[in-house]
C-alpha cells in the first residue's frame, strides 16, 4: 500500500496569516497531489488568504479533534489518555501536535506544518508506507542526557559557531562547511503515512501514556517523542529523509531565510539541493517576527535581496507580479 496523494495542514485557531496560506498555495501548486486539505479547528476568519486558498480549490476540513481522538483510542484500544491530554493542552502547537498523528493515523496522507513552502512533487515520496524527514541539530536527546564532560564541551562549541553563523553575513554558507558536525535527528514538520502505519500507532501510544500530572515540555509531543520511540527499538519500514529533503536550513540557521541577502534568486540554488521537497523555515524559531509581516506587497519588496520572498516569488509569481 503507498502513502494517499493527500496533503494535509492543521490550523488551530480562527485566523490564516499571508505565511501560512502560502504553506498551502505552493503545495496545491508544486506537490503533485491529488488534494490539499486544511483540517481547522475553529471557524476561519474571512480574508484574503482565506479566499485564495479557497480559489485554489483547497479542501477546508473542520475539525473535532477531541472526536477524532476519540477514535483513535478506540481503534488502539486505548484509556481516554489522548483525549484528557488535549483537553488539557493549552498550547496550540501541542494540539497540532496531536491531530497531525492522529489525522495520518486515521486517513493517511502526506502531513507538512505551515511554515513550509512545496518546492517539487511530493508523489516520489509515497511509495514507501511511513516517512519522517532528519534535520541537524546541536543538542539530540542523547547528548542532553549525557554525563560527559567532553561531549557537552564540544556541543557547547557547536552552539555557539551556529549561533555565530546564524548572525554572519551569509552564515548559511559557510554552515554548509560544517553541517556534518551536526547531529542528525527527526522533526514532525512533514511526515507521510498509509493508514493505520505502525510508528504513528506508537507516537499516540506514547502520547496516551505521558503523565497525567505533568505538563509535557515545548518538543515532548512533537520532535523528542518521535525520536525517543526511534532510539529506544528499530522501526521497521520506516523511511527516514535527509536534511535537504525538508530542512535545507536547520534551526537557528533558518533566520537567513529572511535576512538581507545579495543576489537571492541565485543563492537558492545553493540553498536549495536537487533531493530538496519542501523548504522548512521555522516560523516558531528565529523567524517568527516575520509571520505578520509577509504578504504578496512584502514578496514583491523583497524578492530580490531574501530568500524566503525570492522562492515564494519564484514559487507563486501571480501573488507578486512583475512591474
Amino acid at each position: 500500500m503507498s502513502i494517499p496523494a493527500i496533503a494535509r495542514f492543521c490550523w488551530i485557531g480562527p485566523k490564516l496569516a499571508w505565511a501560512h496560506g502560502l504553506a498551502l498555495l505552493s503545495a496545491a501548486a508544486h506537490g503533485g497531489m491529488e488534494g490539499v486539505c486544511l483540517h481547522h479547528t475553529d471557524d476561519l476568519a474571512p480574508g484574503p488568504v482565506l479566499e485564495a486558498l479557497q480559489a485554489a480549490g483547497i479542501q477546508l476540513v473542520r475539525e473535532d479533534a477531541p472526536g477524532r481522538l476519540a477514535r483513535v483510542e478506540a481503534a488502539l484500544g486505548l484509556a481516554p489518555g489522548l483525549t484528557r491530554l488535549y483537553a488539557r493542552l493549552s498550547s496550540p502547537v501541542q494540539r497540532a501536535d496531536m491531530l497531525r498523528a492522529a489525522i495520518l493515523f486515521e486517513e493517511g496522507g502526506v502531513y507538512l506544518d505551515v511554515d513550509t513552502l512545496t518546492v517539487a512533487p511530493l508523489t516520489p515520496l509515497l511509495n514507501v508506507p511511513q516517512f519522517l524527514g532528519a534535520e541537524r541539530i546541536v543538542w539530540p536527546e542523547w547528548v542532553r542526557a549525557s554525563r560527559s564532560p567532553r561531549l557537552w564541551a564540544k556541543h557547547l562549541g557547536l552552539d555557539v559557531l551556529r549561533k555565530t553563523l546564524r548572525l554572519l553575513p551569509g552564515g548559511w554558507r559557510f554552515f554548509r562547511l560544517v553541517e556534518g558536525w551536526y547531529a542528525p535527528a527527526v522533526n514532525n514538520a512533514v511526515m507521510g503515512a498509509t493508514p493505520g502505519a505502525p510508528f504513528f500507532a506508537a507516537v499516540l501510544r506514547a502520547m496516551a501514556a505521558l503523565p497525567g500530572d505533568v505538563a509535557p515540555g515545548a518538543y515532548a509531543l512533537g520532535p523528542d517523542l518521535y525520536q525517543s520511540l526511534l532510539e529506544a527499538a528499530p522501526v521497521p519500514d520506516l523511511t527516514i529523509h535527509a536534511p535537504a529533503v525538508f530542512y535545507p536550513l536547520p534551526p537557528e540557521i533558518s533566520e537567513h531565510w529572511f535576512r538581507p541577502t545579495r543576489h537571492a534568486q541565485a543563492a537558492l540554488a545553493r540553498v536549495l539541493s536537487p533531493q530538496t521537497r519542501v523548504a522548512h523555515w521555522y516560523g516558531s524559531v528565529r523567524t517568527r517576527p516575520y509571520v505578520a509581516e509577509i504578504s504578496p506587497d512584502y514578496i514583491r519588496a523583497h524578492r530580490t535581496t531574501q530568500l524566503f520572498s525570492a522562492l515564494a516569488d519564484r514559487l507563486l509569481p501571480a501573488l507578486a507580479p512583475q512591474d
